[in-house]
């Protein structure tokens, strides 16, 4: 396990790197020039040097970007264009753990939702249940999440004129916390963002265990008289849990700057919002530390994939 976690570690760095890499050349050839949009109508040669050389712009371009690292590595992700005097980590603290509580409940929802509903169409296979139920989870799977959005908002607009009520259409409330208030502004947001996940793990998981079923082990277990739910869920299901175990892993590493439309659309000061805003802005230390934690995110994520893999089915093991 050891070994295995170093490899992971060291492939990691090299992932981070290559991203950064690329991140930071597109930046620095882009069109535009960040400090005079900075800048705009106060414009004047003194301050623009002066804000270049104090963000480091005046450098070779080799030069910023093994500074950049150098920082990296030291987890100092340097100072907004934007917001000045404002570091990107107090963005990141701030953005990343509203960004998080969305992923993180949606990833519930749709696990807690998605796996029983792909067991019951896989146990139901082509009766009209499978045939609704995968039917409406297509139409979930193929619907954009920023459509979905709108649509719940003009839902939520449209029940309040009726009724009177005070339902909000945009926010969050307080990050982690769970008062009526709060869970007026998360649950809408939660659950367009869920939605699509459902449909999607839904969808895997029915496919997975329809292949399963059809194994020789299954039919064994049948014969030698086991329940019909041991048989699903002791036998069937912990080796069909792979191929969503893969899905889950990459989900848990983009979830947390994943719900760009969700955030832009009901205004959710996360930090795939506060990327929207610094690419129109070309905030570009935002947007490489973005970057930074939506790589770490998957590499993450794929590590554990990897470890539940072998929770599942002792006979893999992760080297």
């Amino acid at each position: 396990m050891v070994q295995f976690l170093i490899k992971r570690f060291i492939g990691l760095i090299f992932v981070v790197v290559g991203v950064t890499f690329i991140t930071f050349i597109l930046g620095y050839f882009a069109p535009g020039d960040p400090i005079r949009d900075l800048l705009g109508t106060h414009f004047n040669e003194t301050t623009y040097l002066a804000l270049k050389h104090a963000y480091g712009l005046d450098l070779p371009w080799y030069q910023q970007y093994l500074n950049f690292l150098g920082n990296l590595f030291r987890l100092r992700f340097g100072y907004s264009f934007q917001y000045q005097n404002r570091s990107v980590a107090s963005i990141l603290a701030e953005g990343v753990p509203v960004s998080a509580e969305l992923g993180f409940w949606a990833l519930v929802i749709a696990v807690g939702v998605g796996v029983p509903l792909g067991i019951l169409s896989a146990l139901r296979a082509n009766t009209w249940l499978d045939t609704v139920n995968m039917g409406t989870m297509l139409v979930f799977y193929a619907l954009p999440s920023f459509v979905l959005a709108v649509f719940a908002q003009v839902l939520i607009v449209t029940i309040d004129l009726h009724t009177g009520g005070s339902w909000p259409v945009s926010g969050w409330g307080n990050p982690w916390q769970y008062t009526p208030s709060d869970i007026s502004f998360k649950l809408v947001p939660i659950l367009v963002f869920a939605a699509g996940l459902v449909a999607f793990i839904a969808r895997i998981t029915r496919a997975s265990m329809l292949e399963v079923l059809r194994q020789d082990f299954v039919r064994t277990a049948r014969a030698k008289g086991l329940s019909e739910r041991a048989v699903i869920y002791r036998h069937a299901l912990r080796n069909g849990l792979i191929p969503l175990l893969t899905v889950i892993g990459v989900l848990l590493g983009t979830l947390v700057t994943g719900a760009f439309f969700i955030e832009n659309i009901f205004n959710i000061p996360g930090i795939a919002y506060e990327t929207i805003i610094s690419i129109g802005t070309r905030d570009y230390p935002v947007i490489q530390a973005t970057v930074v934690v939506l790589a770490v995110g998957v590499v993450i994520g794929n590590l554990l994939a990897d470890i539940f893999y072998s929770l599942a089915d002792p006979r893999i093991k992760i080297q």
